[in-house]
């Protein structure tokens, strides 16, 4: 007896991808639960070498999951505004600044490991960094497309925005998730305004 044709033989299933790793890690975090590479690596049938390989470490699965949340967020944001340019770009930040606050999973994150995630978060090198920077960017551009002019170039512009929300956001993250919105709003318009 034969095995139909694109039938899997009985035994191990599939080693899980990449991807698989990060929607599971994603997962985790929006229950608001500790990433384990371990739990994740069970739970998949996949190695943990793998995992290790594929993100460097535990703290590169978390960083590659919290930037990928935060590209989810950040696009909610922009489905959620209105208007064009210089004003758009406002509205979305805004918004992008409110869902941070309001996120539960990011909230448990900094009540459960606050040193790790304000490391994880604010670090120039780390992916989240470098990734809430290239979206913040990628919004200048597109409202310099609808007629705003920056008041600095736009690189620079994204750095300082970002970083503003790392100092109003998760600042004394160890006291507590802090979450200066009002403040962070004035100083995020009139540096956008120059």
């Amino acid at each position: 007896m034969t095995r139909a044709e694109g039938t899997r033989a009985p035994g191990r299933p599939a080693s899980a991808s990449r991807e698989d790793v990060l929607e599971a890690a994603i997962a985790v975090f929006l229950d608001g639960k500790r990433v384990d590479v371990n739990a994740i690596a069970a739970q998949l049938g996949v190695g943990r070498a793998s995992i290790y390989r594929w993100f460097g470490s535990r703290d590169g699965l978390l960083g590659a999951a919290v930037a990928r949340q935060l590209e989810k967020v950040v696009a909610h944001a922009d489905r959620r505004s209105r208007g064009a340019g210089g004003e758009r770009l406002t509205a979305v930040l805004n918004r992008t600044i409110d869902l941070l606050v309001e996120n539960d999973a990011l909230r448990s994150y900094f009540d459960n490991e606050s040193t790790a995630a304000l490391r994880l978060i604010t670090r120039g090198d780390g992916t989240v960094h470098q990734t809430a920077v290239s979206l913040v960017e990628r919004f200048i551009q597109r409202a310099e497309d609808e007629g705003y002019t920056p008041p600095i170039e736009r690189d620079t512009l994204a750095y300082a925005l970002v970083r503003l929300w790392e100092a109003f956001l998760y600042n004394d993250a160890v006291a507590g998730f802090r979450g200066d919105v009002e403040r962070l709003r004035k100083v995020q318009t009139a540096l956008l305004r120059g």
